[in-house]
């Protein structure tokens, strides 16, 4: 999609009402209630339409770092490169503030290779995350997950 027909803004109320997007990055409300509030909020909106195309939620950490907690693109918009557009625009808004940010997320091959694609390298795992904080299984690409993988990019570069 154009880049001129991006508009990218931080919601600071009402962000409950992008819930239904952000389940998409993140499938249980209660995890996604541990961050929203504390975490800051971007929207990506097609200028013409109006039209909801990305949702991503970043929380700032106490030692210069900051999270991607959260990162959606619209059903019908994936596969465009909006999400990548999303991460290069959060990674320069908090290059000045942060100079590390980092996302986990669950070991499947589509997951990785996008964060790694936009730049991450691996960083850590937290075992059993999946499995010890959901209420339900997690599946994707047909298998459940259990660990969160946390990958690292440099934001200072």
């Amino acid at each position: 999609m154009d880049n001129k027909r991006l508009d990218i803004h931080l919601i600071t109320t009402g962000k409950k009402r992008y819930l239904s997007l952000l389940l998409l990055a993140d499938e249980q409300e209660s995890m996604i209630d541990r961050y929203l509030e504390r975490g800051e909020l971007y929207v990506m909106i097609d200028k013409q339409t109006q039209a909801l195309l990305a949702v991503a939620v970043i929380t700032i950490e106490d030692d210069g770092t900051c999270e991607l907690k959260n990162l959606a693109v619209s059903p019908s918009h994936q596969h465009q490169g909006l999400g990548r557009q999303m991460v290069e625009y959060l990674s320069n808004r908090y290059k000045d503030s942060c100079h590390t940010m980092f996302v986990g997320t669950g070991n499947s091959r589509q997951t990785v290779g996008f964060y790694q694609h936009c730049g991450f390298t691996y960083s850590h795992t937290i075992p059993d995350f999946f499995t010890q904080h959901y209420d339900h299984p997690i599946i994707e690409e047909g298998k459940m997950l259990r660990d969160m993988i946390y990958f690292r990019k440099n934001l200072k570069e």
